[in-house]
């Protein structure tokens, strides 16, 4: 029976270690946008990062707050993006 005990308070620590470490890393450098596009007529994110030739992961993370599901006419996104000095 200790040892499950022993076991649970381990594992606790161990998670909270990992969260207390994940919260501490610095903050990944921000995105600065180079090439926009304005979306089409029946354009969807899938279609915009096939046609430019980006993978749809990196167009993605290119776009972090997109609603690809919400997509309207004139709505910018980026497609290429460079890391912030």
């Amino acid at each position: 029976m200790a040892n499950r005990g022993t076991a649970a308070l381990v594992t606790v620590f161990l998670l909270v270690t990992a969260v207390s470490l994940a919260d501490a890393a610095p903050p990944a450098s921000p995105l600065i946008c180079k090439i926009a596009y304005g979306i089409k007529e029946r354009e969807t994110c899938f279609t915009v990062a096939q046609t430019t030739g980006l993978p749809l992961k990196k167009f993605l993370r290119f776009n972090p707050n997109i609603n690809c599901n919400n997509l309207f006419i004139g709505q910018w996104v980026c497609l290429h993006a460079v890391h912030a000095a």
